[in-house]
This record gives C-alpha cells, structure tokens and sequence, in this order.
C-alpha cells in the first residue's frame, strides 16, 4: 500500500498498486465504495494485466483519511487525486473509473489534462441529478441535510442500500459521504456532460445493456466517445459481470493513442 499527503492539514490518500509497464492505469471508485474491492479481480485478468496500476481511494473513503473540514465538491476529489498521482509521478495515465468516479475523472481530465491520456467511464454520472427522499444512491443521500444525515439518516441509508454495499460505505466517513453525494447530484458548472464532450482525449463510456440507449449518446458518439452496452449487469458491471467488463475495457484501450477530432 502507498499513500501521500494531499491536504494542508496533512490528510493521506492511499492506494494499492501492482507493479508493470507504463503508463500506468488508474482505477477510481464509485461512492461509498474502495477500489481494492471494485477493482483489483479485473485488473489483474490477462486481457488488463502487466500495466503498473494504481487502485486508489478518493480521500473520504476506503483506506484514506476521512477529514470533517474538506468540502468534498468535485473538483476538490480531483484536485486531490491529482496531487496523488503526481506524488507517484504518474502522468498521461488510462483512468478506469465507476460512476462517481468518473464524474470526478472527468473533472480531473479537464483539470489537470497531463494526467490523463484517456477515460474509461463505467455508468458515470453526467447530469445533474433531483434529491430524491427514500431513493437509493446519492440522490437519497443527498436528500437529508447534513446534520440529518449525521444524527442518524445515515442508519436509514445502511438499512436501504443492503450488506453488499454498505460493507464498504461503512468505511466512508460520514461527512464525506454526505458532502460527495451532494455535490454529485449538482454537478458542475459547465456539466460534466459538456466537460466530457470538450475533452480531446479518446474517450469510453460502460453502461449496462439493460438500461437501454443511454441519453445524449448520439452527441457523445458525435464527440468522439464511445458509448458500448455491456450484457448481463447492472450499474456495478465490473462485479456482476467481470469478463464482460474486461473485454470492453481492454477493447476501449487498445484504440491508438492520440488526442481525437
């Protein structure tokens, strides 16, 4: 494991990384989850292994700190990421990145775009999303204020969400899981939809099949982003059907490199 300071206040970021070639691949969790357990089955099949990989936990969740005083905004997640990666000197790196993740890939791409040669975006958040009382996800989050959350909402939460997930949510510090979900459900200014299609990087987008035609894809596809339906999975495509998910992301990184049109 790794880690590195990426706060004034001396907050660490940490990771577990598997040795290989450059440049390295970067794999970024969804909310409430840690990358070790999203990741590291895929990451380490033949069809994805033998690049130096980094399966990094986004400050807030899994093995890194967990500070009350960060803001949790996206653009802070990825500012702190960056500070991460370029601790590890990782530049121009393939990001594999779920949900919101890859909102804050995204941000990060547009941020810091030396770190980023392309994006894998695994059923990422690109729209602004409404609270929603009672729905699972960040929209039910994010539907409690604050201090709701904190004096027991995120009890109601545990029970909704199930064993599965909260065995790695409970890992989340409770401010930083309530702060990331709300700043998920506003999103950015410009979107991360339209941060997305300025981006000129080779650019993937994973969903599941099942969900049907992602909206907007027309215009991503304009844009040059790949949008591919992966079968037999849910919003979690890298556990519920792992080899499916290899195939579309080893077949979304093997595109030359390059910037596109």
């Amino acid at each position: 494991m790794r880690a590195t300071t990426v706060t004034a206040g001396g907050d660490r970021i940490r990771w577990v990384e598997l040795p290989g070639e450059e440049p390295a691949r970067v794999y970024v969790h969804g909310l409430g989850a840690t990358s070790p357990a999203y990741f590291t089955e895929v990451a380490v099949h033949p069809l994805l292994a033998g690049r130096r990989s980094l399966l990094i936990d986004l400050l807030g969740h899994g093995l890194s700190d967990r500070p009350t005083d960060f803001d949790y905004t996206l653009e802070s997640h990825a500012d702190a990421l960056a500070r991460a990666l370029e601790s590890a000197d990782v530049t121009g790196a393939e990001v594999i990145a779920h949900s919101m993740g890859g909102s804050v890939a995204v941000v990060l791409a547009a941020r810091h775009p030396h770190l980023v040669s392309r994006l894998v975006l695994v059923d990422a958040n690109l729209d602004p999303i409404t609270p929603t009382p009672g729905a699972g996800g960040s929209s039910g989050i994010a539907a409690y204020g604050e201090e709701e959350f904190l004096a027991g909402g995120w009890e109601e939460v545990r029970d909704r969400v199930g064993p599965g997930w909260w065995s790695t949510m409970r890992l989340a510090g409770r401010e930083a899981l309530h702060r990331t979900a709300t700043h998920l459900v506003r999103g950015t200014v410009p979107t991360l939809r339209e941060l997305l299609v300025e981006l000129r990087i080779p650019r993937t987008y994973l969903l599941p099949e099942a969900d049907g035609p992602l909206p907007g894809a027309d215009a991503l596809t304009r844009a040059g982003v790949s949008v591919v339906p992966v079968p037999d999975c849910g919003h979690n495509i890298m556990l519920d059907n792992p080899q499916g998910f290899v195939r579309a992301t080893a077949a979304a990184l093997r595109h030359p490199p390059g910037r596109t049109a």
